[in-house]
């Protein structure tokens, strides 16, 4: 496995990247090179410890959070982000990942990589954490407006991706929708209904509403960029919210710290499981190649989390699995 490492991508880098970068050569066996792709100089600050499988490709330039995703693509051809990409088109790394700027990587690996034939357009899809399990999100913001044709490919790649990567057994595809029934929601929900129902290559079980996705009572929840981002977001910041109740409500009393250190396992189990650190990345479903999206926060067990999701991705092939069932 090699991976192309955007070091220079996201809030915590590069410090963060190449410690993430270090620890998954020790952790992932699998691991034959990681090419930290950015400024060497920088880099090099922070490259100590096993660096053997390590490699450095000098990029000098950065799209930065604040940059126009399009504009920065064709201005900075020199970026750390498209360097990399261009590292998996060319056939030396089997996957990209950045924690940089979304929709700068979004356009990068369409330019660089390319869409599946058969594909209108890419999805990212988030894995969220849900009572039984994870449950699989998208598209979570790459595209505001979708046609039914966008949703009908978007559960389809879910479910491919579900059931290879996320080793879920004929995973269950739901609609994000305002109500349970088929003639809930506006016009693209009602015909997407229709479309998805006729579709036998996916398990869809109907729509589900937003109070049920926290249940994981499906494995793929598709929705449009514009919907799906709002969810996942509402979701990261209840999240925030109720880990911050928890604090504050523990600290009020002596009785209730004794029982936060009694319930100390538990609430460790607990902020593990929503810890988006420890789902790594979200793959960018519907471009020729691994393409992987990190948070922007990333820090370096994230990271090599995501590293540990593009190997799964490589072993699994799920790109050409959906090329095959177009």
């Amino acid at each position: 496995m090699r991976v192309a490492l955007d070091a220079m991508g996201g809030d915590k880098a590069p410090a963060e990247i190449v410690k993430g970068a270090l620890q998954a050569v020790n952790l992932y066996p699998e691991i034959e090179k990681i090419f930290l792709v950015g400024k060497e100089e920088e880099i090099k600050k922070y490259l100590n410890g096993n660096a053997e499988k390590i490699e450095i490709i000098d990029a000098r330039e950065v799209i930065e959070m604040d940059d126009h995703p399009a504009l920065a693509y064709r201005k900075k051809k020199d970026a750390s982000m498209t360097v990399a990409t261009r590292l998996v088109k060319e056939g030396r790394a089997d996957a990209i990942i950045s924690a940089g700027n979304t929709g700068g990587q979004m356009t990068s690996s369409l330019f660089v990589l390319g869409r599946i034939k058969g594909i209108s357009r890419p999805a990212i899809a988030t894995p969220l954490p849900a009572m039984k399990g994870i449950t699989l999100l998208l598209d979570s913001g790459a595209n505001a407006d979708c046609t039914v044709e966008n949703l009908q490919q978007f559960a389809l790649m879910g479910s491919i991706y579900a059931k290879k990567v996320l080793k879920k057994d004929n995973p269950k595809v739901s609609l994000v929708n305002i109500g349970s029934e088929r003639t809930k929601g506006n016009e693209l929900s009602i015909k997407a209904y229709e479309e998805l129902e006729k579709m036998d290559n996916i398990n869809f079980t109907g729509n589900i509403e937003g109070r049920e996705i926290p249940q994981g009572k499906a494995d793929v929840i598709v929705a449009d960029g514009f919907v799906g981002n709002i969810v996942l977001k509402l979701i990261e910041g209840m999240g925030k919210t109720f880990v911050s109740i928890i604090k504050e409500e523990v600290s009020k009393s002596f009785i209730s710290k004794l029982g936060a250190f009694l319930m100390k396992d538990a609430l460790m189990g607990l902020k593990k499981k929503m810890d988006y650190a420890e789902i790594g990345g979200a793959p960018l479903l519907g471009v020729d190649g691994i393409s992987i999206i990190c948070h922007g926060s990333s820090d370096s067990k994230a990271i090599h989390n995501a590293i540990r999701v593009a190997i799964e991705c490589k072993k699994e092939d799920y790109v050409q699995e959906i090329k095959n069932n177009l």
